[in-house]
Formats: C-alpha cells, sequence, structure tokens
C-alpha cells in the first residue's frame, strides 16, 4: 500500500505539483472508455467501461437527490409518473443514492411500471445509477454484499447497472478492501460497473494501481468549480476513467432567476431556500462573491439569448464539452415541477469557440478553488 492512501489532503494546501511519471504505467488493462452514439447535433449517450464492463449512459443525467428532503413533499405515485415522462422523452438515466430518502424505493417502482406498460426497447435504454456511502467501519464481504443486496431488492433489479462508491475518511485505508468485495460481486453478476464518486486524484490512482476496473468517479463540476480540469482530468486521459458531474447548475444558482439580483439584502433577491441553494451559494462566494457571480450570469444570458435556450442549458453544455466527461446531473423535482425540454435543448446546442472563450474567460477571473477548497471531493472531508 502506497503512503499516499493514509494522507489526507488539507484543503488549504496549495495548487499541488504536476502528477507524477508513474502514472503513465497506471493505465487501467483494457482502458476505461467513451464512446458516442452519434446524432442530429452533439451526442446524447456515452458509454463508459472499462475491462470488458460497460454502460450507455444519457449524457445527462436525472439527479434524485432532491427525493432526500428539503425541496418539498414527494407523492411517490406522482414521482414514478414523472419518472416515466422522463424516460419516454429520453432522459432515460436516472442517478441515486442509498441515503436519498425513497430514491431506491421509487426507482423499484418505478422500474416495475417499465416492465408493465412500456415495450422491450426502453426498458433496455433505462439505467439506474446508484451510490454507497458507508460508514468507515472494518469492509467485511459480508458487510459489502448486505448493503449491495439492500439497494438491489430496493431497486427490483438482478444487477446494479452502476455501483459509485464513496469513502470518507482516506487515513482509514479500508476503502480497497471495499472495492476489492464490491468487484468480486460484479465478477458474480450482482454489479455491472464499479464507479467512485468524490475521490480525489491521488486516491483514484492507488485505486486503479490496485486493479479496480473503475469506469468513472463522480465529482462536483460546474463554470464556477473547475477544479476536475485539473490533476483530475490529467488522470482520466491517461487512464481512460471518465467523470459524471454534479453541481453543474449550482442548484438553480446558475438560471436567470438569479440575474441582476442581490442576495446579500434580505428579502431582496430569490430567497435561498434549498440545501443545494445555500451549498453552492458558499462556493460562489469561495470563487469570487456575487459581483463576479453576477458578470458570469450576464455572460450566459448572452449566449443563452444567441441560441434560444435557457441560462441552465449553456451551463451544462459547457461542461460537458470539458475533458473527460461524460455525463453531468440535472437535478429533478418528481412530481413537483418538470424542465423535461430545456433538458433536452442540451443535446441540440452547439456553442461556438466565441461562446466557450467568453464563458471561460469569466470563469478564470475567479479563485482557482483547488487553492481555496482542495482536489475533487475535499469539501467533504476538511
Amino acid at each position: 500500500m502506497s503512503s499516499a492512501a493514509a494522507r489526507a489532503i488539507s484543503p488549504a494546501a496549495a495548487a499541488p505539483p504536476p502528477l507524477p511519471r508513474r502514472l503513465r504505467l497506471a493505465r487501467c488493462t483494457g482502458g476505461a472508455a467513451v464512446t458516442e452514439t452519434a446524432t442530429a447535433g452533439p451526442a446524447r449517450v456515452a458509454t463508459v467501461s472499462n475491462r470488458g464492463d460497460s454502460l450507455a449512459i444519457c449524457r445527462v443525467l436525472n439527479g434524485m437527490w432532491q427525493t432526500s428532503g428539503g425541496w418539498g413533499r414527494i407523492d411517490r405515485d406522482d414521482a414514478v409518473d414523472a419518472m416515466l415522462a422522463y424516460a419516454d422523452a429520453g432522459l432515460s438515466t436516472f442517478d441515486m443514492a442509498d441515503h436519498y430518502g425513497p430514491a431506491e424505493d421509487l426507482y423499484g417502482m418505478f422500474i416495475n411500471k417499465v416492465r408493465r406498460e412500456r415495450p422491450p426497447e426502453l426498458l433496455e435504454e433505462i439505467k439506474g445509477l446508484t451510490k454507497w456511502v458507508p460508514p468507515p467501519v472494518k469492509m467485511t464481504r459480508s458487510y459489502v454484499e448486505d448493503n449491495i443486496n439492500r439497494s438491489r431488492k430496493r431497486m427490483d433489479v438482478a444487477a446494479l447497472d452502476m455501483l459509485q462508491f464513496h469513502w470518507w475518511d482516506y487515513s482509514n485505508p479500508g476503502y480497497l478492501d471495499a472495492l476489492k468485495h464490491i468487484t468480486d460481486l460484479k465478477e458474480e453478476g450482482k454489479i455491472k460497473t464499479v464507479a467512485l464518486t468524490n475521490f480525489d486524484t491521488d486516491r483514484l490512482q492507488i485505486i486503479l494501481e490496485n486493479g479496480i476496473p473503475v469506469v468513472s468517479n463522480q465529482v462536483q463540476h460546474s463554470i464556477v468549480d473547475m477544479r476536475p480540469q485539473q490533476r483530475m482530468a490529467e488522470l482520466c486521459q491517461l487512464t481512460g476513467v471518465k467523470l459524471i458531474t454534479y453541481g453543474t447548475v449550482m442548484g438553480g444558482l446558475l438560471s436567470e432567476k438569479f440575474l441582476d439580483t442581490n442576495v446579500s439584502i434580505p428579502f431582496a433577491g430569490p430567497p435561498l431556500n434549498t440545501p443545494s441553494l445555500q451549498k453552492y451559494k458558499r462556493m460562489v462566494d469561495a470563487w469570487g462573491g456575487w459581483s463576479l457571480f453576477q458578470t458570469l450570469l450576464q455572460t450566459l444570458k448572452k449566449v443563452s439569448l444567441k441560441h434560444g435556450v435557457p441560462i441552465a442549458t449553456v451551463a451544462v453544455r459547457y461542461i460537458l464539452n470539458q475533458t473527460s466527461v461524460a455525463g453531468s446531473m440535472v437535478g429533478v423535482r418528481l412530481g413537483l415541477s418538470e424542465h423535461i425540454k430545456d433538458t433536452n435543448a442540451i443535446f441540440s446546442l452547439e456553442l461556438d469557440e466565441e461562446d466557450m472563450n467568453s464563458i471561460t474567460e469569466i470563469s478564470k477571473k475567479g479563485r482557482n478553488l483547488m487553492d481555496i477548497i482542495g482536489d475533487c471531493g475535499d469539501e467533504y472531508r476538511a
């Protein structure tokens, strides 16, 4: 075991050094790859793969974290009907976790309705990605298997399409034990693909060097938070591991609703009344503050008017265009509101060089969050 496994990264650390030369030897056998299914305009589907394991996902994923509470009461029947509407519209990949309230149970209800009421072709397209976020206890085979079986039962599937693993404490190297058991369960047919969420570059490298066939790492990534395009993207290019991003519209901050507003004055602007809005407002503060954020929104609005789409659509397309990004998350408030038309517009939007450069210019005016927070996922380990 490399000593890096026990070294916690300081969020206040200075910009990290270049990746070590040994990364050139860390490429997975067979590589992890992403291929895009060509359509008119940018691709809708990406296939992430490693060592013969592969999964085709919609490049815009339906994020179900809002079922965990804090966004309004969700009626289960209405939620399942909403999931069906997204799938019918071609938005067929759903991302959830063991701790997102009833998310896995809703998926189980939904997938059974698809089996009953939709053709086999749609059932084949639908993918359910879940996460396992255990406490940092001893990772025995039985403990890991019991938790994976619980998700399989809740989602009512024989095999999880993708299991994304999170680990809280890098000083405890038990994450390697857990991932080896997860890989064994994949070989036994209980999981189709192994992935990570919120791992940093150093730990991703260690995991790959230990032979774990990781296809993707889910990380926070937006125009404000470009940390994944630094060390993480370099490692991904060397190894073929892909990124799935969340926080891409910053809980709704990257929208017309917050353009030309001042949220620092009580009752003067839209309320920051969800956990996501509050979280990503802190990211804005760390990056450059509300004034610079307004400049970003004004730039995005100019691009959005040029293409006839909302600001959020531009924000997601910009991140989908970044290195190693296979897909980006857009949260769904199932049964409460829907944005199917605007989400589907992401696939037909093509940002030209002028668009991309104008957005990048404002993004770079903010602070480098790698210097302030640390690498991907370090915000959860401060």
